[in-house]
């Protein structure tokens, strides 16, 4: 009877000791195994076998990348101003013992370490900086939990800040402003185009002028280029008019000396004709406009005609 009771024992012992000594770890995850209370070794993925009732799995979490949440809170900046932060952090245990044995409750101490980082952020920020200095804050938060964490066996990976709120009563100073600002740009603006407008018509009537001056200083040339080449062009007829005449007059001369030197009787035809031109000579200048008077010496024609005739007479013989 004992020895089947012992029987009987054992084999209840082993069916329920068979399965609790067999564990399962799932690929990403890492468990920790306490013997008597007292840590002893880690179970890695795969199959695990534990002694029972002296051995028992105290810790199993993944040691894959995770994401912590961090809720809205009010923080207040350098410059007095009550603005609402959010966060998300991106972390993941690198070592199992010091993340269940250094901390507890890993968490809920990230979460009241990040807010608390937070706020020591945006506490040496103004209102304007905390909106264009984000990247420069994810990065200082992200140095410093990733120090703080240390000890926990926790490597932080990224920080990122989601949004950041102010109250109301900024929300609406800062559209005024904002709206005032446009409206100074929009003001430069115009000025600025104005003035591009004055200075261009200004240089455009300035070059207009320099043309114009240029187009009448060309004008002035040229006008004076043509007027001297028509003086000299008259100049030119004219010399040429004279020696024509006088051409003429030479020819006219040599055909009267001929004339004279063939037919002798023709003198007194010449000295006809001389004293009728120098009479008609006396009647156009008394028929001028500018001569009123005339006055002529009677004895001084006969003398003209001799005068006349001396010459007729001379060149012949010069011919």
């Amino acid at each position: 009877m004992n020895e089947l009771f012992a029987l009987l024992f054992i084999f209840g012992l082993g069916t329920w000791g068979i399965p609790s000594s067999v564990r399962i770890i799932k690929q990403g995850n890492m468990a920790l195994v306490e013997r008597l209370g007292s840590y002893h070794r880690r179970l890695e993925p795969g199959l695990n076998l534990i002694v029972p009732l002296l051995e028992r799995v105290a810790f199993e979490e993944t040691i894959r990348e995770k994401v912590l949440d961090i809720p809205p809170q009010q923080c207040i900046t350098r410059d007095n101003v009550t603005i609402t932060v959010d966060a998300v952090v991106y972390w993941r245990i690198i070592n199992m013992e010091r993340a269940y044995y250094r901390v507890e409750n890993l968490k809920m101490a990230m979460v009241n370490l990040v807010q608390t980082q937070i706020r020591a952020e945006m506490g040496r920020l103004e209102l304007d900086e905390t909106f264009t200095a984000r990247t420069q804050v994810n990065e200082n938060l992200l140095r410093d939990l990733d120090i703080a964490t240390d000890p926990w066996g926790v490597k932080v990976t990224r920080v990122e800040l989601r949004d950041i709120a102010p109250s109301k009563a900024v929300q609406d100073s800062m559209e005024l402003q904002m709206s005032a600002e446009r409206k100074k740009r929009a003001a430069i603006l115009t000025s600025e185009g104005e003035r591009e407008a004055a200075i261009n018509s200004a240089r455009g009537k300035a070059e207009a002028q320099v043309l114009a001056a240029e187009a009448e200083q060309k004008a002035a040339i040229l006008a004076a280029e043509a007027e001297q080449k028509v003086v000299v062009l008259r100049a030119e007829a004219e010399r040429q008019d004279q020696i024509l005449r006088a051409q003429g007059t030479a020819e006219a001369m040599k055909i009267i000396a001929a004339a004279l030197h063939e037919d002798p009787k023709t003198k007194e035809a010449l000295q006809f004709l001389l004293a009728q031109s120098y009479l008609d000579m006396g009647r156009t200048i008394g028929h001028s406009d500018s001569s009123k008077v005339l006055f002529i010496d009677p004895s001084s024609i006969p003398a003209t005609i001799e005068g006349v005739k001396s010459l007729i007479e001379q060149s012949p013989r010069e011919v």
